[in-house]
């Protein structure tokens, strides 16, 4: 239990805190967009298709304002809601190991490698027609 609060923890406080460093590495900057980054190849796409200007509301325009101002509050607390439960559901699973056969190999305990695990070939059935 201990163990995935921990991960739920972490899982917060980095999905909120990747949001500006991720913003900042593709070129959506405080003071702008960086130029020859992702964010202004983007922005000029989106001013090809738009005719000339990036319109209102759009993706590039939304990302431009949070690299500039930062999240509001209630987009905090929405993102590090979903990086704690997404932190927690990480934490909690639980990894399935396989432990080895407890019999002795006939040669020994010499690993065997190379030994294929399959049953032998079952006889084909017969039809009623085939004892006939």
């Amino acid at each position: 239990m201990l163990k995935r609060a921990a991960a739920a923890a972490i899982g917060g406080a980095l999905a909120v805190g990747s949001v500006p460093v991720v913003l900042n590495v593709v070129g959506f900057t405080g003071a702008g967009i960086a130029a020859s980054s992702l964010a202004a190849k983007m922005m000029s796409a989106a001013a090809i298709a738009n005719g000339g200007g990036v319109s209102a509301g759009s993706l590039v325009a939304t990302l431009q304002s949070v690299g500039a101002a930062g999240l509001s509050t209630s987009s905090n607390i929405l993102l590090g809601s979903v990086g704690s439960a997404f932190g927690a559901w990480l934490g909690g699973s639980k990894k399935t190991t396989t432990s080895p056969p407890d019999e002795p190999n006939a040669e020994g305990d010499q690993p065997r490698e190379n030994v294929p695990q399959v049953e032998p070939p079952k006889p084909p059935l017969r039809s009623e027609d085939d004892e006939k």
